[in-house]
């Protein structure tokens, strides 16, 4: 098993919060996660998508009375979304009879409708913890990073025998979304008009949101469009970046950047296989800052704002972390190449924004000051370095 970094995360809030929600996409780790967590002290394991299981909660209250000294997982738990306003009756009675802490553990693929249900029914009664897929931080070396930016973080993808294998993993993963997930979470979509919306938000990855230009392509209104991204974004597929504003005088993009999250399913929406494929790719440059912005945002500390940062003038910053009075704000450029330089929109944008620290993300390995106050480093370097301001 590769330690996840989000452990010692999910522990903590396991010994502080009757309730913790674990959410992140489908296959990314959260049952072995949640498992881990459990290991050494009474627990109970349901999985809701099995009938079996859900039967059993069938008067929640009585059975989970029977074991109040575990810790209760439960699996796809938006398959029971009703299951919430039972739990705070349990938790509340757990409270009076002096178990405060580490009662259940919920586990779901979307942030959907498990955050609606739970922020409106366990409210004070439980904590989110976000999995994402295997990030940077948690390989053992650059040889790893490499293997991870070209098949994405799902496990079974990027411990996947060979690159076919891997990409035929991501391709059925694809499909299952498509075919069972999004009808099950959202309105009905057609397969085939999503599955266009994900391969043409693949082509401009890391590119502004046009949703007009979208709509176009594919036939259908603006707002369609933005509720199929919505959709993405709800299933932790998709990312909107958001633009970084200050009163600052200037004309400021005001249109979000969005990244297919995952850089492996970039790749397999494109029909990029191995790395050879990937380099030769112009979605080779987009693909590794999309790679590099989840990486960094999987270990930036709890409550850090993320935008990035573009003038009409052509001062521009990939990524902008507000992580308040503490860290600060530091602004991130990702560079593909092992020898970056110090460019002049970067050098614009850093006198506009002022951060407490800027970095230039390089694909090589070594750290070393570029001037003006900025940093070359590597990826590995600075997941390390922000995961240890937790």
């Amino acid at each position: 098993m590769i330690e996840r970094h989000a452990l010692a995360t999910l522990k903590r809030a396991r010994d502080r919060q009757a309730t913790v929600a674990l959410i992140g996409p489908r296959q990314s780790g959260k049952t072995t996660l949640a498992l881990a967590v459990a290991e050494g002290r009474p627990s109970l394991y349901l999985d809701l998508e099995k009938a079996s299981d859900r039967a059993r909660l069938s008067d929640p209250s009585a059975f989970l009375a029977l074991h109040a000294d575990e810790l209760v997982i439960l699996d796809e738990v938006h398959r029971m979304p009703a299951l919430f306003e039972e739990l705070r009756g349990v938790i509340d009675q757990g409270r009076r009879d002096g178990r405060r802490t580490g009662r259940f553990l919920v586990l779901g693929s979307a942030a959907i409708d498990l955050l609606r249900q739970s922020s409106e029914s366990l409210a004070g009664r439980i904590e989110y913890v976000e999995l994402s897929p295997l990030t940077a931080v948690e390989m053992a070396d650059a040889h790893d990073v490499t293997r991870l930016w070209l098949r994405g973080g799902f496990p079974e993808s990027f411990r996947a025998a060979s690159d076919g294998d891997s990409l035929a993993i991501r391709l059925s993963f694809i499909r299952t979304y498509l075919e069972r997930d999004v009808p099950m979470f959202g309105p009905r979509i057609a397969a085939e008009a999503l599955e266009r919306m994900w391969t043409m938000l693949a082509h401009s990855q890391g590119g502004l949101l046009n949703a007009s230009r979208l709509a176009s392509s594919m036939a259908i209104s603006a707002p369609t469009v933005t509720n199929y991204i919505g959709l993405l974004v709800d299933l932790l597929l998709v990312r909107r970046l958001k633009p970084f504003h200050a009163n600052l005088g200037k004309r400021l993009v005001k249109s979000p950047k969005v990244y297919v999250r995952d850089s492996g399913l970039t790749h397999a929406l494109l029909g990029i296989q191995t790395m050879d494929d990937l380099l030769g790719h112009p979605i080779a440059g987009p693909s590794w800052e999309g790679f590099v912005i989840e990486s960094l945002l999987a270990v930036a500390p709890a409550g850090t704002s993320a935008s990035f940062y573009q003038s009409s003038g052509g001062a521009e910053i990939d990524l902008i972390l507000e992580m308040g009075a503490r860290h600060g704000v530091w602004a991130i450029e990702i560079k593909r190449t092992s020898a970056p330089k110090l460019e002049r929109g970067l050098r614009s944008a850093l006198a506009d924004i002022t951060p407490t620290k800027a970095f230039i993300v390089h694909g090589g390995h070594d750290q070393f000051p570029l001037g003006g106050g900025v940093e070359a480093i590597s990826l590995q370097g600075l997941t390390r370095m922000l995961a240890a301001l937790q």
